[in-house]
C-alpha cells in the first residue's frame, strides 16, 4: 500500500476514534459532565473536530494545498501584518495591540496544521509496523502507542493553544475581525495575492469563526468548565493509550 493510500486509511481510522471518543453515552458514563455539555453540545464539538480538524480524505487535497500556503503566514505573520497596517480603522481601534492579536490568531491556526502533521506521524508508524488496513479504533490506538509520549503531549498542547484562543471571548472576536479584513484586502489585490493564498486565509477565517461557535451562548463559567473538560478527555485518552503498552 502506498503512502498516500496509508494516509487515507489513517484519516478514516482516526475519524472513527474521534467519533467514539465523543459519544455522549460513553462520556456521561465516565465523567461528571459540566452544566451545558449535553448531548447536543457534545455532538457540536464532535462535528467540529470531524469537519474542520479531521475531515475525510475526499476533502483533503484542496485543504492540504491551502494549509501549505497558510504555513507561510503562520511562520511569518509579519507578511500579514504589513497588510493590516494599511487599515487606519484597525490601527485606531487596536493600536499597539494589533500585532499581538494577529500573532495569537496565527498560533491558533498552527493548532490546525499540527493535526495534519500528527496524521503523517501515524502514517510513518503504520508503514514501519507494516500494519494492514483498514484501521479501526484498535489499530489506530496501536499506532498512537508506537509514537513517543512527547509527540502526543505536544499535539495535545497545540490543541490547548487553539482552545485557549477560542475560550478568550474578547480575543477571538478581535482575531475574527482582523482575519476577515485580511481576506477582503487580499481579494481586492488579485494581481498581488494568488487564489491559493486567499483561499488559505479564508480557510483560517472559517476555522476560527466556526470554533468560536463552540463556546457561543454559554456563560463564562460554563465556557471555562467545558474548555477544561475537553482538555481532560484528550489527556485521559493519552494515559489510556500508553497504559496498554
Amino acid at each position: 500500500m502506498s503512502e498516500k493510500e496509508t494516509l487515507q486509511q489513517v484519516i478514516r481510522g482516526y475519524r472513527k476514534v474521534i467519533e467514539q471518543r465523543y459519544q455522549y453515552d460513553a462520556i456521561q458514563a465516565k465523567y461528571e459532565l459540566p452544566e451545558g455539555f449535553d448531548e447536543e453540545r457534545v455532538q457540536v464539538f464532535r462535528d467540529y473536530f470531524l469537519e474542520y480538524m479531521y475531515p475525510p480524505p475526499e476533502q483533503r487535497e484542496e485543504l492540504d494545498a491551502a494549509f501549505e500556503r497558510l504555513d507561510d503566514y503562520i511562520k511569518q505573520p509579519e507578511k500579514l501584518l504589513r497588510i493590516v497596517l494599511d487599515s487606519s480603522r484597525l490601527l485606531f481601534k487596536y493600536g499597539r495591540h494589533l500585532p499581538k492579536i494577529l500573532i495569537a490568531g496565527m498560533k491558533a491556526l498552527k493548532s490546525f496544521r499540527s493535526a495534519s502533521r500528527f496524521e503523517h506521524k501515524l502514517v510513518q508508524s503504520a508503514m514501519e509496523l507494516e500494519l494492514e488496513a483498514p484501521y479501526g479504533v484498535e489499530e489506530i490506538n496501536t499506532l498512537l502507542a508506537s509514537l513517543s509520549r512527547r509527540d502526543i503531549e505536544q499535539f495535545i498542547k497545540n490543541n490547548e493553544t487553539l482552545f485557549d484562543t477560542l475560550h478568550d471571548r474578547k480575543l477571538v472576536q478581535k482575531v475574527i475581525e482582523i482575519v476577515q479584513y485580511l481576506v477582503a484586502a487580499m481579494q481586492k489585490r488579485p494581481n498581488i495575492y494568488s487564489t491559493e493564498e486567499i483561499k488559505a486565509l479564508e480557510l483560517g477565517y472559517n476555522l476560527i469563526k466556526e470554533g468560536d461557535a463552540l463556546f457561543d451562548q454559554l456563560s463564562k463559567e460554563n465556557q471555562q468548565r467545558i474548555f477544561e473538560f475537553v482538555v481532560q478527555i484528550e489527556k485521559d485518552t493519552l494515559e489510556q493509550v500508553f497504559s496498554k503498552q
